[in-house]
């Protein structure tokens, strides 16, 4: 049984929340404001987390989320949200959620967002370890090191990092990117796949050789120690 933790300041979404994931088959805990599910992520390991956008009390939901992130929790989160604009979106993923659903829902899309940010979490567990060239990812302790040296990441760039890694010499879109990291459907004009892999590039490939992140002209992005022709870096 999976554990999720629902974070809703509304009674009656509460409520809503947790008898459709319990008659789901997940184990829930329900709690109202930031400050108790602040203490009940700290309590507990969370399969999936269902985050309301606009709490009360010091925090709203982007506040927690950027507190998870900082520590290095991982869980995934599924943010909830009235506001459907598309900054606002952007601005709860580039926080770290996992994906972004907004008010109101329908409870089977509900579900099967959180069984799919489960099944994607289940499946980055199966390998601990991927390597490209010099450059190592270990799962299990969220750890990067290229040469042997260690290497700060996000959240978010180490899962832009793992999908890269697990798509070694594998062209990858924009598109492939916003689904398979973000798991949602951007607007393709959105520079926030480009934004992500200046920044992620900037911290793996600077100070090493050869450089592993390739821009394929016109197509996408490319992870690879022997990039092809087309491909710059």
């Amino acid at each position: 049984m999976l554990n999720c933790l629902v974070i809703e300041d509304d009674a009656e979404t509460r409520d809503y929340l947790a008898s459709g994931l319990r008659a789901a088959g997940y184990a829930v805990v329900a709690e109202h404001n930031s400050e108790a599910g602040a203490r009940r992520l700290l309590e507990a390991r969370w399969d999936v987390v269902v985050l309301d956008r606009m709490l009360p009390g010091h925090v709203d939901g982007i506040g927690l989320l950027e507190q998870m992130r900082a520590r290095g929790d991982a869980t995934p989160v599924l943010i909830l949200s009235a506001l459907n604009s598309v900054d606002e979106r952007v601005r709860g993923l580039r926080a770290g959620s996992d994906d972004y659903l907004t008010k109101p829902f329908v409870m089977s899309e509900l579900l099967a967002r959180v069984e799919n940010l489960c099944r994607r979490t289940a499946w980055s567990r199966e390998t601990s370890l991927l390597q490209v060239a010099d450059m190592q990812l270990d799962l299990r302790t969220m750890r990067v090191t290229r040469h042997g040296s260690p290497i700060a990441l996000q959240p978010r760039e180490f899962r832009l990092l793992e999908y890269l890694m697990r798509h070694e010499g594998q062209i990858v879109t924009r598109t492939m990117l916003l689904e398979g990291v973000w798991e949602y459907r951007f607007d393709p004009q959105t520079n926030v796949i480009d934004v992500q892999i200046s920044r992620l590039r900037g911290k793996i490939d600077k100070d090493f050789s050869p450089p592993l992140i390739h821009t394929v002209r016109g197509a996408g992005y490319l992870l690879s120690a022997a990039p092809s022709h087309g491909t710059t870096a």
